[in-house]
């Protein structure tokens, strides 16, 4: 593989060149030379106006159900997507059927993964078959490749669970992964509860069913001293709750969805079936809250809670629709839409989730392994359905202006352009 990237300006604060406008010459698998211009015969090149470089974007929350889901999404489609999305790395949760429950299940992930563009680390579950009763050989798939541990959209509901999974992966200095919400409240809830589900006519969840388990699952792990990221964040309270945290020395972190940062329980007034989520779209004040806590140095990084579902569990009553939207293609494009600071957004997309779980982070400088992202943040369009790489299409972006392009990703020897 011979490429050169001409006249990019490279984004990524552990490089020489940051905020620099400059050729990349790659040979292979490395950064050969990066310089102001660079001839090379036989060469790929890539140019583009505004043509911006940074080290590969990596997503904490990505579901790729293979094996038992792959009419949704399957390692390679999946792939396919994070790649279109701009990202080299994703997290995928354990809830394939099987679920990432054992060390063949996290071997079987890898060995499929191998040959994709993308990286794929598998989160294993916490409990056995994401049931919530029985804990996991943790210790066993974490030696095989388990990057985290969490029951992914079955979040933890046992204190009792949850704290024995906090002790146990303290030796491994791995972090256990949670989706805020206390199902005992409102289980039968749609939406977030408050004037607008009361004006459709639809059960809500209250945001408290989200407020406690933060609590709870904050007081969990001030006595275990563990490391505990919290994902899907939707309310101002819970966000609050976590910032005290942090601030206290704790180990926790925080990820959020574009989609709460894009949209509030206002924006279900068509019942949209893609706008059906958990935890929910809550109030406008929750969502502009969400947003301040993206460049205030709270939140740690974006995670896509990407869930692919099936056309017949979205086109059908919102009752009977299922929860989830696919999102790693529309990351950038929604979140660099409300971005005060690009500097800071692609620092939550490559270095502190590596950083928070434990991988090297890379840099762009000569003779580093090439992990690269290509985008224009200046270039605004409409997301089509016909550029959805994913198998399903279950995502409320589509029809609507987004501000930030990804150009394509070279990862792994392989070249991939939009």
């Amino acid at each position: 593989m011979k490429v050169l990237i001409k006249q990019a300006r490279i984004t990524d604060s552990s490089s020489p060149f940051h905020g620099q406008v400059k050729d990349i010459l790659i040979e292979d698998d490395l950064v050969k030379q990066v310089s102001d211009q660079i001839s090379a015969d036989s060469a790929q090149v890539i140019a583009q106006e505004n043509l911006h470089v940074s080290i590969g974007w990596m997503d904490v929350f990505a579901s790729f159900p293979d094996p038992g889901y792959e009419h949704k999404e399957s390692l390679e489609s999946g792939s396919a997507a994070a790649a279109a999305g701009g990202f080299t790395d994703v997290m995928i949760l354990p809830n394939s059927n099987p679920a990432i429950s054992s060390k063949s299940q996290v071997e079987y992930v890898l060995a499929k993964a191998a040959g994709l563009p993308v990286h794929i680390y598998p989160i294993g579950s916490v409990t056995k078959n994401t049931e919530g009763k029985e804990l996991t050989e943790m210790y066993d798939m974490h030696n095989s490749g388990a990057i985290a541990f969490g029951d992914g959209i079955q979040p933890v509901q046992s204190p009792g669970v949850l704290l024995k999974a906090l002790q146990y992966v303290l030796p491994l200095h791995a972090t256990v992964i949670q989706v805020p919400d206390d199902r005992s409240i409102s289980k039968t809830g749609l939406m977030n509860e408050g004037i607008v589900s009361t004006r459709l006519g639809l059960p809500g969840k209250p945001a408290i069913a989200e407020e406690l388990m933060i609590a709870r699952d904050i007081e969990l792990l001030k006595y275990t001293g563990s490391r505990l990221h919290f994902t899907g964040v939707s309310t101002k309270k819970g966000m609050d709750m976590i910032r005290e945290a942090k601030a206290a020395g704790l180990q926790a972190s925080v990820s959020v969805t574009p989609y709460h940062v894009w949209f509030c329980d206002e924006d279900l007034v068509g019942y949209d079936t893609n706008l059906k989520v958990n935890p929910p779209l809550r109030k406008s004040e929750d969502m502009i809250a969400i947003r301040d806590a993206l460049f205030d140095g709270t939140v740690d990084c974006i995670a896509s809670h990407h869930i692919p579902q099936h056309w017949d569990d979205k086109t059908c009553e919102f009752e009977y629709a299922k929860n989830g939207m696919i999102g790693l293609e529309t990351v950038f494009g929604a979140i660099n839409s409300y971005s005060t600071n690009l500097d800071k957004l692609i620092d939550m997309l490559t270095v502190s989730p590596r950083r928070l779980f434990g991988l090297h982070t890379g840099s762009i400088r000569e003779g580093a392994t090439t992990c690269l992202t290509l985008f224009n943040p200046a270039a605004e369009f409409t997301f089509e359905e016909s550029m959805i790489r994913s198998r399903s299409h279950n995502s409320a972006f589509i029809g609507k202006q987004l501000k930030g392009k990804v150009i394509g990703i070279i990862n792994k020897q392989k070249v991939i352009l939009n």
